[in-house]
């Protein structure tokens, strides 16, 4: 029905506009026939400088997108990396106190955990002793040393005193010894002279040639000098006994004098126990130290600062050396690894500014190229491919960057290890 009104209406509108337009002048019908002709005339050129401007306009937008995605590199292969480092004992022994829970923040030099130290305790003790007791005997041997540098020189030259003595006695005994062969010899001779008389007088007093009071006395001299002879000959003997007890004292007293000249050997001999003395000494000094570095082992500080995480100690346990407690997640020192494909890396260089984005928190982080890795992640992989065969596809590698955050990019630490990322590395 509304269709219909409207042909009425413009069916009634075109006779009404046909009449006007035939009682226009001649004048106004010319005057429009020239507006008409201009405006034909201008829509050409609009067309064109709309066309050119347009034109223009891509150009200069793909110009300005071509610049801004052309001078970036990005990937969506990357993630926060950071060290994880793990708390083991490094002595034996019950865990007695377990001070931290897992994600709690802890400064380096906290006590983290604490480790029965009874043992320890008696064992620092026991090392301390050892160490006084071989101080003192490192001592007494250093005090030794002069003290038998001294005696060495006496003993040499007593023993050579002794010496001078022995060889001294040995020529007197030797003169006594000749003097009383001397006497014997004497002795001798008279006793035989007296033998001779007394020989003599018993033919004359049996003759009666003589009184017989002279053959008594003939006799009596014959029996003295008999005895004289006696002892004479003693003498001798005596003094032959004296000349080999004095060689014999010479003899020690040289062999007394030879075992004094080994005194420069006993001194060094001395020497050398009070150096191994010292060495003792400071054996045990270490043994002290190394007892007190295990008594303070039993307190485990935290290395850095950093998250808790893994702990699976607990009170009462047993652990042994190089047992895993806990580990520390330091987040001062974080950064991304970002696995870019080796096509990408052409103008890729340390230093270029980075931006980050963190998926988690939904903004960006500012940060640079740190640097780039040796070889590609497939060369440190457990199996390294092996490329020399006849089914050979090549594949677009992919190499690990680091990329480091600027100073101050996180001061609440809400950045972690393994946090997805896309980064984008300004390379113009």
């Amino acid at each position: 029905m509304p269709q219909d009104v409207t042909i009425d209406l413009e069916e009634k509108v075109q006779p009404e506009g046909v009449g006007e337009h035939d009682r226009t002048s001649p004048q106004s019908s010319s005057a429009s026939a020239s507006l008409d002709n201009a405006s034909a005339k201008r829509k050409p050129r609009t067309k064109i400088l709309l066309g050119v401007a347009g034109v223009l306009l891509i150009t200069a937008a793909a110009a300005a997108g071509y610049y801004f995605f052309a001078g970036w590199e990005s990937t969506d292969d990357a993630q926060i990396d950071g060290y994880v480092n793990p708390i083991s004992s490094r002595v034996a022994g019950y865990i007695t106190k377990v001070y931290v829970e897992d994600n709690q923040y802890v400064k380096a030099g906290t006590l983290l955990a604490q480790i029965d130290p009874t043992d320890y305790q008696v064992a620092l003790g026991s090392a301390q002793a050892t160490l006084a007791n071989d101080r003192a005997t490192a001592d007494a041997s250093q005090v030794n040393v002069p003290i038998t540098s001294v005696n060495a020189v006496s003993q040499i030259t007593s023993a050579q005193a002794d010496v001078d003595n022995s060889r001294a006695a040995i020529s007197g005994s030797e003169k006594q010894l000749a003097a009383a062969r001397a006497s014997l010899l004497q002795a001798e001779a008279n006793n035989a002279k007296a033998q001779d008389d007394v020989k003599r007088y018993k033919q004359l007093v049996d003759k009666q040639e003589i009184a017989e009071q002279q053959y008594v006395q003939a006799v009596q001299t014959a029996n003295a000098t008999a005895a004289a002879v006696e002892v004479a000959a003693a003498n001798v003997q005596a003094d032959q006994d004296g000349v080999t007890q004095a060689q014999g004292k010479s003899d020690q007293a040289v062999a007394a004098l030879e075992s004094a000249r080994t005194g420069p050997q006993q001194v060094r001999i001395q020497q050398s126990r009070a150096v191994a003395a010292a060495a003792l000494a400071e054996k045990s000094q270490e043994a002290v130290e190394q007892a007190q570095l295990n008594l303070n082992y039993t307190r485990i500080m935290a290395p850095v600062d950093g998250l808790i995480a893994k702990r699976s100690v607990q009170v009462g346990e047993y652990v042994a050396p190089g047992q895993q407690l806990l580990a520390v997640v330091p987040l001062e020192d974080i950064w991304v690894t970002a696995n870019f494909k080796e096509t990408q890396l052409k103008n890729v260089r340390p230093g270029q500014p980075v931006e980050i984005f963190v998926d988690a928190y939904g903004r960006d982080y500012t940060g640079h190229v740190e640097s780039i890795a040796g070889g590609t992640g497939a060369i440190f992989s457990l199996l390294p491919p092996e490329n020399a065969t006849g089914n050979y596809v090549k594949v677009v590698q992919r190499v690990p960057v680091r990329l480091r955050f600027d100073q101050g990019q996180d001061p609440d630490h809400r950045l972690r290890p393994g946090l997805s990322v896309e980064p984008k590395v300004k390379v113009q």
